[in-house]
């Protein structure tokens, strides 16, 4: 310990980074700009035309980037997002300056490569004789195998780079060792290390993706039984659950009471419509397609629950946002979710087949809509939930922790 310098020299890997980005980017954005006031931070990057300087953007760290090929955000963005094409190229281009910066005598007490979170990319930093992190890394689920013909109704290259994902964790020789040689390897959920369990990772620690924000005021929900009203908020995929949610809901038609809305839009919703149709429930379901963030913001104050069964997710940033805001949450007993909700907050669903699936959804949906003194513990245990995550700040501390860990034992 008397060796760690006061103030540890901190690289930190994290292409496309931006903080008018959402998701992933903008987490890890808001996680590097709080460990910046807390050490000497290099962030290495790329930027795209005409995107604010992410010098300007962070203030407090050195920022060095290089531009992102047009084409392929402007021409090729669900699958640049997705497939990282141009990340072979930034990976050398970080590597060829690693090494410069250190041939002209500068130092650096460990790395970190926070971006891409997919399992999928070997790191420049190995080799470079400096210790390194990796993460926090996501992903990674299968599909269930009673799911997998109906989630392969909407396969992508997503889907078809998920496959290839399990060849290469065990096959690929530079992704392999990019594991197995990190000091550290963080995972957005528990179910991360079983995956990375095969590889002899070194050292690992949960770290989710997400600060917690301030927690948003407190507002009345209806308290009468048999009066429910059910949230769903994001991408409309197979695996989000949203289908599961409308099937669920063919279970309750003796609750018409029991409502559901759904914002976001994508390949599963003409399905999710035509599951409502044919269960003759579109008077009890209303579909708003994508919303923009301050009316989802309204529509978390107005439910009553929050139904999200997502049965492939690697943490589940909108379960987050309804703890803060006190709903009781029904959600998957698998990967991300299962970490995040507990039984102080809601309901957790065995991902079993489609059919009982939607059984259990719609059993925990009349348990919320019979009780609602239920709902109301399930809603202060949310709350208090949520309040028990980290916010930017102790995430900073914490990985700062971590550094040292690292140090102190090597």
């Amino acid at each position: 310990m008397s060796n760690m310098p006061a103030r540890l020299r901190i690289a930190v890997i994290a292409p496309s980074l931006d903080g008018n980005d959402i998701g992933e980017v903008y987490g890890s954005f808001k996680w590097i700009e709080a460990m910046a006031q807390r050490a000497d931070v290099t962030v290495l990057s790329s930027s795209r035309r005409g995107a604010q300087p992410l010098a300007d953007q962070l203030p407090a760290a050195r920022v060095v980037t290089w531009p992102e090929i047009p084409f392929l955000y402007e021409k090729m963005e669900r699958f640049n997002a997705q497939a990282k094409p141009g990340f072979p190229l930034f990976r050398r281009q970080v590597r060829a300056w690693m090494h410069a910066a250190l041939a002209r005598g500068e130092v650096f007490d460990i790395t970190h490569q926070i971006l891409p979170q997919a399992m999928r990319h070997s790191t420049p930093l190995r080799g470079l004789g400096i210790p390194y992190v990796l993460g926090p890394l996501g992903g990674g689920l299968e599909t269930p195998r009673a799911f997998q013909g109906e989630v392969a109704d909407n396969s992508s290259i997503a889907s078809r780079m998920r496959a290839l994902d399990v060849w290469r964790r065990r096959w690929d020789p530079q992704l392999r060792a990019s594991f197995a040689e990190a000091d550290l390897m963080l995972g957005v959920a528990p179910y991360i290390a079983d995956i990375l369990a095969p590889l002899n990772i070194r050292r690992f620690h949960v770290m989710h993706e997400i600060g917690r924000g301030p927690i948003p005021p407190e507002h009345p929900r209806q308290n009468e039984p048999a009066q429910l009203k059910l949230l769903h908020v994001g991408r409309t995929i197979r695996t989000k659950g949203l289908r599961d949610t409308v099937r669920a809901m063919g279970h309750l038609r003796d609750m018409p009471g029991v409502s559901l809305t759904v914002a976001g839009d994508g390949a599963d919703m003409p399905a999710c419509r035509a599951e409502a149709e044919r269960l003759d429930l579109m008077d009890r379901i209303t579909f708003l397609g994508k919303q923009p963030r301050d009316r989802v913001e309204e529509l978390y104050a107005q439910a009553d629950a929050f139904c999200f069964p997502s049965f492939r997710e690697p943490l589940g940033g909108v379960l987050l946002e309804a703890l803060a805001h006190g709903l009781p949450i029904i959600t998957a007993a698998r990967g991300g979710p299962d970490a995040v909700v507990d039984e102080s907050c809601g309901f957790r669903i065995p991902v079993t087949e489609p059919v009982r699936f939607a059984r259990d959804i719609a059993d925990a949906i009349r348990k919320l809509a019979d009780d609602p003194q239920l709902r109301l513990l399930l809603g202060q245990g949310a709350r208090r939930r949520y309040a028990g995550f980290d916010d930017w700040d102790a995430m900073a501390d914490r990985t700062i922790g971590y550094y040292q860990e690292v140090l102190e034992n090597r």
